[in-house]
This record gives structure tokens, sequence and C-alpha cells, in this order.
């Protein structure tokens, strides 16, 4: 009952540790945008498991205890962000409202934004929404000639420099979060990036503050040649051995439980320094352990329940999403090893012409299972996943 670990989707740790360079890092963004500086709006990325839920969760609260307006979303393939957008920032408006002093312009704003919402396609795409019966919950008629034109780049500037000028008023910000970012359709990624540069350029104080899979910068290239000036860069990755030592530590110490140096060496080696893992670990660890100190022989007998929860939990929810010929595409990525592989060795793994396998790769890139680390090259999104299949039956 008293197990203070916690290894869930996005759910913070008793301890967010290793992370004080880019909390420290988005503390300079939002001190420079209030203080109407150009500031770059923020991306983090990273494989699955390190924190980057929880980072972006983290900033958020950063930005709500400096009083700015925020939302957040998460992108999923095949769907515009033109409605979640919409849903992120009518909350982010609502809770500057009470402290704006004119309400007709924080009217005016809704009015645009519902306008916005409603300008794009159906989710069929046959019709246009303006038609449609789908209302952004906002009682007020919407605005005509604002944000409505069903072109997403110019929608999407008019109602960021439309936003950013509410928050003007009230002497504050807006922080956009947007996680699964590298999930976003290809075309609103351009809108997203052309809305940013044009805040950039106006100085207004809203920034957008992504996450997602570590190509997600080669995404947002790919979509705009300037958007590697447009944001400011965060990899995150396993935690040091001092980090993740505080990370058990620490929550530990609250509950006047400790762990022994061997203790400590032993689930550092299981874990990797992988947050999730540090957290799944000791959370079982815990449960078996008798008593205070920790140790070694408490995670020799924690370990194989921990390895079959992650099992099951972490890699095989994963893999039972795959199709069977991209379960054998990632089998063959494993036996070549753990660090990102060339396309063509798959292929000849296979017994395959790389051709031929380019529906199995696109899919597992799609599904978020694998990315491209470079041209020519996939790694796994899922750290250890190799060793994983390594240890499946065949």
């Amino acid at each position: 009952m008293r197990n203070p670990y916690a290894p869930g989707a996005g759910q913070r740790p008793p301890e967010l540790a290793g992370r004080d360079r880019e909390l420290r890092q988005f503390e300079v963004v939002l001190e420079r945008v209030a203080r109407g500086r150009p500031e770059r709006s923020m991306i983090v990325t990273g494989l699955r498991g390190v924190g980057k839920t929880v980072l972006l969760n983290a900033f958020r609260s950063m930005a709500i205890q400096r009083l700015w307006g925020t939302g957040k979303i998460e992108a999923r393939p095949d769907q515009s962000i033109r409605r979640p957008v919409a849903s992120a920032l009518h909350r982010a408006v609502r809770e500057l409202a009470p402290r704006h002093r004119a309400p007709d312009r924080i009217e005016d704003f809704l009015g645009v934004l519902k306008a916005f919402a409603q300008a794009g396609e159906e989710p069929a795409g046959k019709s246009k929404a303006r038609a449609h019966r789908w209302q952004p919950g906002i009682d007020v008629p919407a605005a005509r000639g604002r944000a409505d034109s069903g072109d997403l780049e110019i929608d999407l500037t008019e109602l960021f420099v439309d936003a950013a000028s509410v928050a003007t008023d009230v002497g504050v910000g807006i922080a956009l979060f947007v996680d699964e970012m590298q999930d976003v359709p290809q075309g609103d990624v351009s809108a997203l990036c052309a809305a940013c540069h044009e805040l950039s350029q106006v100085g207004g104080p809203l920034i957008v503050v992504g996450a997602g899979l570590p190509h997600l910068p080669a995404v947002l290239s790919a979509s705009k040649s300037y958007s590697e000036r447009l944001f400011r860069y965060a990899r995150i990755d396993r935690l040091d051995r001092e980090s993740a030592d505080h990370a058990l530590l620490a929550p530990a110490e609250r509950e006047e439980v400790t762990f022994t140096q061997d203790a400590l060496d032993a689930l550092y080696g299981a874990a990797d320094g992988y947050p999730y893992f540090v957290q799944a670990y000791a959370k079982v660890v815990w449960d078996v352990a008798p008593g205070t100190p920790i140790t070694a022989d408490d995670i020799k007998v924690a370990a194989p329940e921990a390895e079959t929860e992650l099992a099951v939990g972490f890699f095989g929810s994963r893999y039972e999403r795959a199709t069977p010929a991209e379960r054998d595409y990632m089998r063959a990525m494993a036996m070549l090893g753990d660090d990102p592989v060339p396309t063509a060795e798959v292929a000849q793994e296979l017994g395959r012409k790389p051709s031929s396998l380019s529906p199995a790769r696109d899919g597992l890139i799609k599904k978020g299972l694998i990315y491209s680390a470079e041209r020519g090259m996939i790694a796994f999104t899922v750290p250890h996943f190799g060793k994983f299949l390594r240890s499946q039956p065949g």
C-alpha cells in the first residue's frame, strides 16, 4: 500500500530525476516570452519510456504556475489537428478570461475560434464543415472572414495571432502542448510550423511545446526548411547512474526504506537507466522485499516477475498490434542487433527484395513501433525491444 513507484504511461514518477537541464531550459523560455523577448518553441524527443509525456506535463505545470493559459492535445495519425487545437485553445483562453478587462475581446476571439473549428472538412472528407452539426462548445456566433478559409496554414496562423493578442492583454502567455507530435499529418505539420514562424516574427506570447519520437526533427524539417531554427530541441535518453539511484532512493527514504549498494547496482543493470524500467522493477522489488534495506537478493527474486509484466504490458501489447509480416520484419531487425540497422540488411536477413518489404516497414512506422533513424536506416522506438523479440520462440 505504501509502494511509491509508478510505472504508468505518462504517469509522473514520485521523483522526476535527471531532467533538471530540460526544466531549466523551459524556465528560460517562459521567462523570455513573459519579458517580450524573442524565443523559440520547444521540442522534446526520445524513445518510448524515457519520460517525454511526464516532462511535457511538468512543463505545463510550470506554465500554469505562472498563470499562463494552457491546452494539450495528443496527435493521432490521419486525424487533422484542427478540432483538437480548437479545443485546447478554448481551454487556454477560458483560463485567461476571468482576468481580462474586456469581455467583448474574449467573445470576439471565441467567435474566431468557433469559425476555425468548423472550417475544416468532415472526417469522411466529403463536405465542408461550415454546414455540419459538430459544435465546439462555444456559446457565441461564429465569426466570418477570420481563420475560416478552410486552408489550415492560413487559419492556424490567424488563430494563433489572435490568441496571442488575448494573452498580451492579460500580460501572460499561452502554451499549446502537443504529445506524439510525429503523428501530426504532414500537411498539418507544415501549417503548425508556418503559424509558429509568424508568431516568432511578430513576437506574440504563444508557444508550441511538442514531444515525440527521435525522428520528429526530421519530420518537421521535411515540412518547412526553417524548422531547425524555429524550435529549441531537447533530446532525452536514459538516466545516468546518479539520477537513476536518486529516482529509487528519494521516494523510498520518504517511507523510511533504503537500498544496499549491491541492490542499486543490480537494479541499474536490469533497468539500464530507462525511467519506465526503473519504476517497473522498483515497484515489483518493493512488493516482494520483506524489509529494509532492500538487497540484491530481493532484486533476484523480483526480476522474473518484473520482466514478465514488461513482456506482457510494455513489449507484448505493442508486438500484438503488428501483422504477421510486420512481426517477421521486426524479428529480422532484432537478429541484427539493438542499434539502428540498414533496411537492406533486414531484406537480406529475410531473403527478400527491399521493395517487397516496404508495406511492412511503412506499417510499423505508422504504428510507432520503428522509426527511420536516417535515410536507409531503421530502429525500434522501444528500448530493449530487440532483446525481447530474441527471447521469444520463433
